[in-house]
């Protein structure tokens, strides 16, 4: 991972696309008291998307073009967007908002192992195992080891969510071979206009014709996770790793459940077992590691 100093600027923006993603969780949260997961999805995906496109017209970046270029943004599309919302989404319907975001964390733990399996530049060393082996130890502790004995519906749910970082992380590694060239923000567009294309269909075929007809709460979550979430948060997010580099970045994921957690008591009185908590720790231990700056300083010492 690219990985330079952090300005105070490029703090701020870090702290600010943390807090953006962690009030998501909330949101989505919210709307799905209304609304069906797809449905949440494909509002999100078909927002951002509408969003995205005219930022990049006025910018004058290249547009995609050529099948498989387009072929490459279906998958990704497929891999970051349609799995992983509609897990996620779906998830929060039987666990706690905080929960999923201490869950999500292990994106960067997924991405990893995916790397080394994909890319011979990535492979696993003994510093990245030890942080993927805390990575995990995190979630067996923050899911309980009873629950992941018992599959109800609840500990289904918390691996529903954990499959769709699964899927962040290959979506990733497709990205870095299929999708190299394209400006980020063209990409991103794609990428969400082709979710959109895959989301209608199978929100039509199950959870019906999306109605408009929603409550002023279930609208408000809808544009802040579309709006704010996915399309402001893409815009940030390249403007972060322009200044920060990708190594800086990854912190964002230790941002975004403390912000996730506190909203979710506050707003809908949330309450996690404290192996949550001690789940996020072991998780942010091993992030940490992973990141590689810890282990140096400790060497240094």
């Amino acid at each position: 991972m690219t990985q330079t100093s952090l300005s105070p600027r490029a703090w701020a923006e870090l702290i600010l696309l943390g807090l953006i993603w962690g009030g998501s969780f909330l949101a989505i949260r919210t709307a799905l008291d209304e609304i069906g997961p797809l449905t949440s999805v494909l509002f999100r995906t078909g927002i951002a998307a509408l969003v995205l496109w005219p930022v990049i017209l006025w910018r004058g970046i290249a547009l995609p073009r050529g099948w498989r270029t387009w072929r490459g943004l279906l998958v990704m599309g497929v891999l970051n967007n349609v799995i992983p919302f509609t897990l996620m989404a779906w998830g929060q319907l039987h666990i706690p908002s905080g929960l999923t975001s201490i869950l999500n964390a292990t994106t960067a733990i997924f991405g990893v192992l995916v790397a080394a399996a994909v890319f011979a530049d990535e492979r696993l060393t003994t510093r990245k195992a030890l942080g993927v082996t805390l990575g995990f130890a995190g979630v067996v502790t923050a899911i309980g080891p009873a629950a992941l004995l018992s599959l109800d519906l609840t500990s289904t749910a918390q691996l529903a969510v954990i499959a769709g970082t699964f899927s962040y992380a290959c979506a990733g590694a497709w990205a870095r071979v299929h999708l190299r060239g394209l400006a980020p923000l063209a990409a991103a567009a794609g990428m969400l206009t082709s979710s959109t294309l895959v989301m209608a269909p199978l929100t039509l075929m199950t959870e019906g014709l999306p109605s408009l007809a929603l409550s002023s709460a279930t609208w408000i979550g809808i544009l802040y996770y579309a709006l704010i979430a996915t399309a402001l948060a893409y815009l940030l997010y390249y403007r972060v790793l322009a200044m920060a580099g990708a190594g800086n970045l990854m912190l964002v994921t230790l941002l975004i459940p403390p912000t996730a957690i506190a909203l979710g008591a506050l707003v809908r009185a949330e309450d996690l077992h404290p192996g949550a908590y001690a789940g996020l720790a072991l998780l942010a231990l091993g992030l940490c590691v992973l990141d590689g700056r810890l282990f140096r300083t400790a060497v240094r010492v």
